[in-house]
């Protein structure tokens, strides 16, 4: 199984390389004295064929210098020139070539050792013995330096991994390859709900596929709580018929070795299994806790994102309207959908808001995803409505906006596109500070971008009066933030176009305008959507055309 290798003294299987039959029989009688298992060859041609077919390669092997088809150093070299069989010490003994020359010529070759005969019992004895110390000290040390980077590459796995499933997966997949053997990983996620997975053991760090969800709940294993409300891990023995859910199939149902670790106190720990048998050195338990606690410190960091995404989203959504004025001016439909559950949050805010000049309508997007642009959103759209109630027209707001920003020494920037439907007149007074410009669709399908702008927020430029537009009742305004259309590998001129395009074709209705143009630009989650349609009534207007 992984994780066992022989102690330094425990017997091997030697390949005995010899054209002499006698010689063959002594050294075989000597080795299988000493407990050593014995596989023989009378040539070069018939030893490298051997291991070449071997199932389970032999530990040493002893070769006589004079062969019938080659020498032994060529035997020699030909054995460590092949990365399978390189590792194997190769032990030369010869009757006739004992001279310092023939010597040397076999070490500088690749031999480990060199006997010349007569050997005494003892003496060749301590030599295998001494090379297999040798060569098994090295083949721990290569194993464990394997292990150790299949263990970065492990955690590097865990702290990728953006949502407690993942974690889950990664844990398992780690341990099966760390420690060749299959492993369960259970977890309890931010939210408070299990998440497990199983790793058959026959993956690697490109396959994926080997890992499964599981049924399993880290709390049910019943002495975990042996670890308490302390923080680090333990190594448990616990049979698995005592863990309800633990999964049939890949991990053998028997003793398991479970490593329980917790990065803080009184969280739920995290839970790796695998097979006892796998857990053989104290090489093997030092890798499952190492990777439990990166485990157990994945899961902390993710906790962490968690709360912070889940403020910031709290913060954000108690920031908009919840809900839109019924205004005889216009019908409105809004639609608002955050990135996707692992993407940080932004500040895309909308508003739309009744005043003594008539109906006004905002949609913004603060720089940035973070904590702190969310909280910038939740300013400027306070300081907005305020702006507004007391009257201001749009490109005043606009002006005041930046001042504000400037006076609190706001670290981020952001473009505001403001659309107030006048009252009096029916016109549209539209100012735009770097936003997406507005789209307007006449009752006759025609399709128009409002492109006057000015610079964004945040920076100290001035910003030019407002534009005036009339719009032909029954037309519909769209205005939306740059998540509908961004794509990458996509030119933003191309998206505006396809945009101008989709709204041509979809009804005058503002619902349907809404859900069209989410149906020809499908989120990609990876950034937050504000979008508004306007359906202009014409009811406001004093004077006829």
């Amino acid at each position: 199984m992984a994780g066992q290798f022989p102690s330094d003294h425990s017997p091997a299987c030697v390949l005995v390389v010899d054209d002499n039959p006698t010689n063959r029989y002594v050294l075989r009688t000597t080795l299988s004295r000493a407990g050593h298992t014995v596989v023989e060859a009378e040539d070069g041609t018939g030893a490298l064929a051997l291991l070449k077919d071997a199932d389970a390669l032999p530990e040493v092997a002893v070769v006589d210098v004079r062969l019938p088809d080659m020498t032994g150093f060529e035997v020699c070299e030909r054995i460590k020139a092949d990365p399978a069989t390189a590792g194997i010490p190769v032990l030369h003994v010869s009757a006739s070539a004992i001279t310092v020359d023939d010597r040397t010529q076999g070490l500088n070759r690749g031999a480990d050792a060199y006997l010349t005969e007569p050997i005494a019992p003892d003496e060749l004895l301590a030599t295998v013995t001494a090379t297999l110390r040798y060569a098994r000290a090295r083949r721990r040390a290569e194993r464990l330096a394997d292990r150790l980077l299949h263990l970065n590459e492990a955690t590097l796995l865990l702290y990728s991994a953006d949502s407690a499933a993942g974690v889950a997966r990664a844990a398992a997949r780690g341990a099966s390859i760390v420690l060749g053997a299959p492993a369960v990983a259970a977890i309890i996620s931010p939210h408070g709900e299990p998440a497990s997975a199983v790793c058959d053991g026959a993956g690697g760090p490109s396959s994926p596929d080997a890992v499964a969800d599981a049924r399993l709940d880290a709390r049910d294993l019943p002495p975990h709580h042996e670890l308490g409300d302390r923080t680090g891990t333990r190594l448990l023995t616990v049979h698995a018929r005592e863990w309800p859910g633990f999964p049939s199939g890949p991990v053998p149902r028997d003793r398991l070795v479970v490593a329980v670790a917790r990065a803080k106190p009184g969280r739920q720990p995290v839970c790796l299994a695998v097979p006892a048998e796998t857990v053989s050195t104290s090489d093997d338990e030092q890798l499952l806790a190492q990777l439990a606690q990166a485990c157990a410190l994945a899961l902390e960091a993710l906790r962490s994102y968690t709360e912070e995404h889940d403020l910031a989203l709290t913060l954000q959504r108690s920031f908009l309207p919840e809900t839109l004025p019924d205004s005889h001016l216009a019908d409105l439909a809004v639609r608002y959908l955050p990135a996707s559950d692992h993407a940080e949050i932004g500040g895309d805010f909308y508003e739309a808001l009744p005043t003594r000049g008539g109906l006004l309508l905002a949609v913004g997007d603060v720089a940035g995803h973070s904590l702190d642009a969310a909280m910038l959103m939740g300013q400027v759209r306070h300081a907005l409505r305020a702006y507004a109630i007391e009257g201001h027209p749009p490109h005043d707001i606009l002006g005041r906006l930046d001042h504000l920003l400037t006076a609190v020494g706001a670290r981020l920037t952001l473009t505001l596109c403001i659309v107030l439907i006048d009252e009096a007149t029916g016109l549209l007074h539209i100012a735009n500070a770097g936003h997406l410009p507005p789209l307007l669709r006449t009752p006759d399908g025609q399709v128009r971008s409002l492109d006057e702008h000015g610079p964004l927020l945040g920076i100290g430029l001035p910003h030019p009066v407002s534009t005036e537009v009339a719009p032909p009742p029954g037309s519909v305004l769209v205005m939306t933030t740059d998540g509908l259309v961004e794509r990458r590998r996509e030119n933003l001129e191309v998206s505006l176009e396809r945009l101008e395009s989709a709204l041509g074709g979809l009804p005058a209705d503002v619902e349907s305008v809404c859900d069209g143009l989410l149906e020809a630009f499908p989120p990609n989650g990876e950034d937050d959507i504000a979008l508004m349609a306007v359906r202009l009534t014409g009811k406001g207007r004093s004077l006829t055309s």
